[in-house]
């Protein structure tokens, strides 16, 4: 079977994007520049010198370009001196203890309602290459966390993200994706791994349309819309009418692959290892990450149409 060949139609636009990526204007900004020292007034006990915002800015390169925080002190001290700016650049230790408190801004929220994808994949904290333990086996086993993310179908921006621990079923986050959005959800759309009554019962608590496959032979087989009692018979009971292949086609499930495309670019860009030893830090970490992944995603995206013919 030949493979669909797809061309991008706004090259023009995102080849424009791929080199905004590079501009250190684009990460830092007027707004941090001008909130760079925070208000002494704010807060209780002994005053902060720098913002909220300077932290993020300094956190979102150190990401963004791979540094450690010794490097991205250096980075942002030598900008500033190219720049011509009077600032002072707070020392690694005072961004490392920072890190854990500091508050982000909201993941964006659409003026609409939104058909939001949900996903997980892990990341790596600590352990071995996959290279050393097929050649010389298990030392020290790796580590992990996982992040679960919510994405907007339409905009593929990020709007919800949560970090747990390896352990935490993706079940078990869904309440936290959903609570965390703020905005109005017509429709959610997740692989099997949320397939449970809790789930389907939790999205239609939204008024949503949870659109999630079920095993192939579920206990509770409703033959007639009137054995339809909960969120979750509806799907079992359009599966058993339509098909499953039919199912996933009428119900735009196929658009939940957008969430894996999203962490496929996630990791590509910014990397899959986490590099904080502390979970608090952990997790600044991954969601300064998806705030800088949205930033990207705003600057263009491509868009790819597929050819008519196709390619052997």
């Amino acid at each position: 079977m030949s493979k669909k060949a797809y061309h991008v139609r706004n090259w023009s636009k995102y080849n424009k994007a791929l080199v905004q990526r590079g501009r250190i204007t684009f990460w830092i900004d007027e707004e941090s520049i001008s909130g760079w020292y925070a208000n002494e007034n704010e807060g209780r006990g002994r005053p902060k010198k720098y913002s909220n915002i300077a932290i993020i800015a300094i956190v979102t390169l150190k990401q963004v370009y791979g540094l450690t925080l010794r490097e991205t002190q250096g980075f942002v001290a030598s900008i500033f001196h190219l720049m011509g700016l009077h600032l002072e650049t707070p020392s690694y230790t005072q961004v490392c203890r920072r890190q854990s408190t500091v508050k982000l801004p909201r993941l964006p929220k659409s003026a609409r309602s939104i058909h939001m994808v949900l996903d997980s994949s892990g990341l790596k904290i600590f352990g071995e290459g996959e290279w050393k333990v097929r050649q010389h086996g298990w030392s020290k086993h790796r580590m992990w966390r996982k992040l679960h993310i919510g994405v907007d179908e339409s905009s593929q921006l990020i709007v919800a993200a949560v970090l747990s621990k390896n352990d935490c079923g993706d079940d078990e986050m869904l309440p936290d994706l959903l609570e965390q959005y703020q905005g109005a959800i017509h429709q959610v759309s997740a692989d099997g791994a949320y397939n449970s009554h809790a789930c389907y019962d939790e999205i239609a608590r939204y008024g949503a349309v949870p659109t999630i496959p079920t095993q192939n032979h579920p206990k509770h087989k409703p033959k007639t819309k009137a054995q339809v009692k909960r969120p979750r018979d509806k799907v079992v009971f359009a599966i058993q009418q339509q098909g499953r292949k039919e199912w996933k086609a009428n119900s735009g499930y196929h658009r939940r692959s957008l969430a894996e495309t999203t962490f496929y670019r996630y990791k590509q860009l910014l990397g899959g290892n986490l590099y904080s030893r502390k979970l608090e830090n952990q997790c600044i970490e991954a969601l300064v990450r998806c705030h800088a992944l949205n930033k990207i995603t705003l600057a263009g995206i491509p868009s790819s149409l597929r050819n008519n013919k196709s390619q052997f």
